[in-house]
């Protein structure tokens, strides 16, 4: 059982294919659970599952923390030592990293704005803070208050705890999603929103946090929790955006999929003049988070995008823009055929007339 659900991605296709919507992923998790209580977790899942964790401290070492790609012969070194493939580049870590203190932590009445809590992941915050710069932007010219509630435990940032889940490590998912809570349920009381942009992330809020934790608060969380288009599909209004005269790829991250939400992404660009989207017919991309970068499942992840993904990108111009909100779903373009995708709300950003 180990051996084969070692290949599953997590994918949640399952959860919409399967005609008694059986959770393979849940399963994973569990399985997860007893084999890293029996026998711990190897190297490999322990840097995965505590990223959250030390992600603050690589980046302001980022320039160290980096070299693993550049200097010759480190990254099999990290191969031999850690298990993540030499045959593709780390995430990298960045210096200008997303900080809390960019926006503000409580409501603010005074303003006519509709008032929403931005939950700022570890991937977006520190690999690619532009993306979180962008959605801000994107939120206030539609009308939206975005702000960043204190974390109730003032040592560290709100995380969804899904690093911890992927590798079995329950109890400590149990810990982020209550200081999530706790956090947020003053706001979510007063019926604020929450908004993300990983959706991975953000959709955690609607299926493994109630699971982890069965009340009302999760109940309230999962009902108040939209991804970034679903949430702009609701208040758009006040943007007014460029016409355009040009075509883009959007790949639908896995759990969008599986929870209907690509289809916000395609009504909001829709509201763009001129523009075109092509939507491509993709299962996985194959990254799945870490699965794309152990050294034992590198060559499955890249047949997986080599299936339909790849081949749906390279029939276009180079220069045509991609549009995919899912971290791993960027990594795996850019390191699969040298293609750059971005989020949609770098997209929307660029193409907003303020």
């Amino acid at each position: 059982m180990t051996d084969t659900m070692k290949l599953c991605v997590s994918c949640k296709a399952c959860k919409r294919e399967c005609p008694t919507g059986v959770d393979m992923s849940k399963m994973k998790i569990e399985l997860s659970y007893l084999k890293a209580k029996k026998y711990g977790l190897d190297i490999n899942s322990k840097l995965v599952a505590y990223l959250p964790k030390y992600a603050p401290f690589a980046s302001k070492l980022s320039n160290l923390m980096n070299l693993r790609d550049k200097v010759p012969g480190l990254a099999k070194i990290s191969e031999i030592l850690f298990g993540f493939t030499a045959k593709r580049p780390l995430p990298k870590w960045r210096s200008d990293y997303f900080k809390d203190n960019e926006l503000p932590n409580t409501v603010d009445n005074t303003l006519d704005k509709i008032p929403v809590i931005l939950f700022v992941d570890t991937f977006n915050r520190y690999h690619e803070p532009e993306n979180v710069r962008s959605a801000i932007k994107v939120l206030n010219a539609a009308g939206f208050f975005p702000f960043i509630p204190k974390s109730k435990n003032i040592k560290k940032v709100m995380c969804c705890g899904r690093t911890y889940l992927s590798n079995g490590l329950i109890d400590n998912a149990k810990i982020e999603a209550n200081n999530v809570i706790d956090t947020l349920l003053p706001y979510l009381s007063q019926g604020i929103n929450v908004v993300g942009l990983e959706p991975s992330c953000i959709l955690s809020f609607r299926d493994e946090l109630p699971t982890l934790l069965k009340n009302k608060n999760t109940e309230l969380l999962k009902n108040n929790s939209f991804t970034f288009e679903e949430l702009l599909a609701t208040q758009h209004e006040n943007i007014t955006f460029k016409k355009l005269n040009e075509k883009v790829l959007l790949h639908g991250h896995c759990h969008q999929k599986a929870f209907d939400a690509v289809k916000p992404i395609q009504k909001v660009l829709n509201y763009i003049e001129g523009l075109e989207v092509e939507t491509i017919e993709t299962s996985c991309c194959g990254m799945a988070g870490a699965f794309g970068y152990g050294k034992d499942t590198y060559d499955i992840s890249m047949k997986m995008a080599g299936e339909r993904l790849f081949p749906a990108i390279k029939k276009n111009p180079n220069d045509i823009k991609i549009i995919a909100d899912g971290t791993s779903c960027r990594c795996q373009i850019k390191d699969g055929i040298n293609r750059q995708a971005i989020h949609v709300a770098r997209f929307l950003d660029e193409n907003i007339i303020y």
